[in-house]
């Protein structure tokens, strides 16, 4: 199979990636059943056809150069990609089950993504892929085809994806049940003063209001501990070690930890959502799919402060029954 008109041939992507996995020409040709000669043949046409030298030479074996390690990403992405679609095909010609995968933040992985995919396996059968990311990286699984459906906040660019709203969320403050917010119905930025903090990365927005808050009441965060995904915190919450500003939505994910949270004032307002590609055919797996993770929501949608508009090109999903 010849890949676009760059004359790439796939079995050489699919031998160069194998030899990079394996670390050796010997290795990956037990792997892909293939003989020793056959494999290092595969090399030689590929860095010819690129016109890089994708491997160092020794009497007794090759060391991968750094671009080939920055090609390994992108055939990686590009073959796990026709693995999917070849895995679809097969399973639309032969009705038989399909993977579902879902992209979302890995803290969705505490509670609310074990529902669905109990859903998802229980009305069809299917296995579920979780993959992991930040919002933007949840955007790009689904763009890329490694995802099926995505857990992620607006805004979102209308051009490139659809969406059905899943809540609507404000910041919540989060602490050890023996602290002393316990006792209040509002955390406010002075109230912060002198607590130790663990707090999202300073590249988050949400990093930027909550310390433009806490500075504008002339307080100056005491950071204890800087996490970079939804997640980390709660384990330095629970030991005591700090509190932490999170969201409605996030808050929930933690039920297992037995943490309290208040509201804090001032907040933003997050917006939820279940996103796909625009455009996308759903089949009867996806449809059921949508809809656990509609369900899976459902009771943070019910007690949140506004009601999100569904997008014009989302699909309503009946659950009437």
């Amino acid at each position: 199979m010849e890949l676009l008109q760059s004359g790439l041939k796939l079995r050489q992507l699919q031998v160069f990636r194998a030899v990079l996995r394996a670390g050796s020409t010997r290795q990956a040709a037990i792997a892909l059943g293939i003989s020793q000669p056959a494999v290092s043949q595969h090399i030689k046409q590929l860095e010819a056809l690129l016109g890089i030298a994708l491997f160092e030479r020794s009497t007794n074996r090759i060391l991968p150069s750094r671009e080939a390690w920055e090609l390994l990403r992108n055939v990686d992405l590009a073959l796990t990609s026709l693995d999917r679609l070849e895995a679809s095909i097969f399973a639309m010609k032969n009705e038989e089950r399909q993977q579902i995968a879902i992209a979302a933040p890995a803290v969705f992985g505490f509670v609310t993504l074990p529902k669905v995919v109990a859903t998802i396996h229980s009305k069809t059968g299917s296995s579920v892929r979780s993959i992991s990311g930040n919002y933007h990286q949840v955007g790009e699984h689904i763009l890329s085809g490694r995802a099926d459906l995505g857990i992620s906040r607006l805004p979102l660019d209308p051009c490139l994806f659809e969406w059905a709203p899943l809540g609507s969320a404000r910041n919540v403050c989060i602490f050890h049940p023996k602290h002393r917010f316990s006792k209040q119905a509002c955390v406010e930025a002075n109230d912060l003063a002198g607590e130790t903090i663990v707090d999202i990365d300073p590249e988050f927005a949400s990093h930027q209001m909550n310390f433009n808050a806490l500075r504008f009441a002339g307080v100056e965060p005491d950071i204890m501990v800087e996490y970079d995904s939804n997640g980390y915190e709660v384990g330095f919450v629970s030991a005591g070690l700090g509190v932490s500003i999170t969201n409605e939505i996030i808050a929930r994910e933690y039920s297992a930890f037995e943490l309290e949270a208040r509201p804090v004032d001032p907040s933003a307002l997050y917006h939820y959502v279940a996103v796909w590609q625009r455009g996308r055919v759903f089949s009867n797996v996806l449809e059921v799919s949508l809809e656990a993770m509609l369900a899976a929501f459902d009771p943070i949608a019910q007690s949140g402060p506004t009601v999100l508009p569904m997008h014009a090109g989302a699909r309503v999903v009946d659950r009437s029954s």
